[in-house]
């Protein structure tokens, strides 16, 4: 062989040896899940997890819990079968069983990856919404997170995500130094009207009101205005975003 030739046909094996050694590994093994541009906490450590649907997460320790770190975006339940995705508002309405939406119905696998889905309580509380390992948290677990970083009053400054990328000003007192880069992904109302993206992110805890079983559960918020984090009594038909929370 030509030595010239040789020595481009050893070069090119060489880098692409190279390469595939250096694959990024951090990479989602579902290629259709997005991206997300969440600005998390550089200065943490982050774990990882995987859903049902093969999306990628980070997650990260927060005292004695841990929590994802990413709003939830399965389409399937943790048995494999999948979530109905509701587009109708008038279907969303009248909904008494599990369901998903996207805000503003968007496709943008992007979008998806950073916000998350929405989802009604009815979901929820078909306890196969989380992954295996991991569990939609109670009310009580939601105020063990709040009461380790200093009451209900400061805590939501210490979970949002930094900065006006995706909250709108002022986003006050957002630190998110415990890396839990909490987003305002808004919420789908009981009419099935997209609502306040930007401006409040809303979590599901599985945890029933029992003055109003039949029809309310706890939802937890955050607001750009303010530092807390609300308990607040959520109608179950409303889709909230959804935090899990490690067995």
């Amino acid at each position: 062989m030509n030595k010239k030739i040789l020595i481009s046909v050893l070069t090119i094996s060489t880098t692409l040896l190279f390469s595939s050694c250096n694959k990024d590994n951090s990479e989602p093994s579902n290629p259709t899940n997005g991206k997300t541009t969440a600005v998390f906490n550089s200065s943490l450590t982050y774990g990882k997890m995987t859903d049902q649907d093969g999306n990628l997460y980070k997650t990260i320790t927060i005292g004695t819990q841990t929590w994802m770190a990413e709003n939830l975006r399965t389409t399937k339940y943790n048995d494999g079968t999948s979530i109905p995705n509701i587009t109708s508002s008038e279907e969303w309405s009248s909904l008494t069983t599990g369901a998903y939406c996207n805000y503003n119905n968007t496709t943008n696998l992007d979008t998806i990856a950073t916000y998350g889905r929405l989802y009604n309580w009815y979901a929820v509380n078909t306890s196969k919404l989380a992954p295996k390992g991991w569990h939609v948290p109670t009310d009580a677990e939601w105020e063990i997170l709040t009461t380790y970083l200093g009451g209900t009053s400061i805590a939501g400054g210490k979970l949002k995500e930094t900065g006006t990328t995706h909250w709108t000003t002022p986003n006050t007192s957002a630190t998110n130094e415990t890396g839990f880069t909490a987003l305002p992904g808004g919420l789908c109302h009981t009419t099935g009207q997209f609502m306040v993206s930007g401006l409040v992110g809303g979590w599901w805890s599985s945890t029933e009101n029992t003055n109003y079983p039949t029809t309310d559960a706890y939802p937890r918020n955050m607001r750009y205005q303010v530092s807390d984090v609300y308990q607040v009594n959520g109608i179950k038909k409303v889709g909230y975003s959804i935090r899990c929370v490690k067995d």
